[in-house]
């Protein structure tokens, strides 16, 4: 059983669990998906004379292994930009190189390629694919306008602005979009998950460019974890 910090939610038929830290529990398949990791992007950014702090993939994949230890999860597929750039996989130092090859090699691994990582090097465990399918919904980097098909993705890294106690803030969330009323049976849901990575930035959920992404769509809503339960915002309603 997932545990409290993850909040259940049906999407498509299946019931599947959004985690605070940004990560989706799929305990049907005992699978963890996370999108959009980023590995070495603060490297990257210091070649350029951009001086970030260096502990962004410690991070990333220190929570990455809590997800796991959390959930019990015995399968992980990533989402695609699962390195900053290609060559980020050579720029990770010794610990997070050990605790990379640790992780898919104890676990049943699938890398989903993205638009930084085309390249994705071999050299770590795992099956590298352009995308897959699962359970009849179709797991792929970045969404793809007029899927007819139930889908989950990620690459826009959306984030929720929102007002607590007079103060703004943006918090990491999922956009969901539906092409049919209700929910699930269907199988017209369609949902971008919040990117996992640290330094990840983000793109405001009810932007245009995520909403033309998750169209033909009646409704599209953020979906935030809150105290085990999902918390829904309504982004975008098709004219009646």
């Amino acid at each position: 059983m997932v545990r409290a910090m993850f909040a259940p939610f049906p999407f498509a038929g299946h019931e599947l669990a959004l985690g605070q830290g940004r990560a989706l529990y799929w305990p049907a398949e005992r699978a963890l998906l996370v999108a959009d990791l980023h590995l070495e992007k603060a490297s990257w950014f210091a070649s350029r004379g951009q001086m970030l702090p260096p502990y962004d993939s410690r991070d990333t994949l220190e929570r990455l292994a809590d997800a796991v230890r959390h959930t019990g999860a015995r399968r992980v597929i990533t989402l695609g930009d699962n390195f900053h750039d290609d060559a980020g996989a050579l720029r990770l130092d010794a610990h997070c190189t050990g605790m990379l090859e640790a992780l898919t090699r104890s676990l049943d691994w699938v890398w989903i390629t993205g638009n930084h990582d085309e390249a994705l090097p071999r050299g770590f465990g795992g099956t590298i694919v352009p995308e897959l399918e699962l359970g009849g919904v179709i797991l792929r980097h970045e969404a793809r306008p007029g899927e007819a098909a139930p889908e989950l993705s990620g690459h826009y890294h959306p984030k929720l602005r929102v007002a607590v106690r007079g103060r703004h803030i943006a918090r990491p969330c999922a956009v969901l979009g539906r092409a049919v009323t209700g929910s699930g049976a269907g199988g017209a849901e369609r949902m971008i998950l919040p990117a996992f990575g640290t330094l990840t930035g983000g793109l405001d959920a009810g932007h245009p460019e995520i909403v033309g992404a998750l169209q033909p769509a009646r409704a599209i809503e953020a979906l935030m974890p809150a105290a085990g339960r999902i918390a829904r915002f309504p982004l975008w309603q098709a004219a009646a």
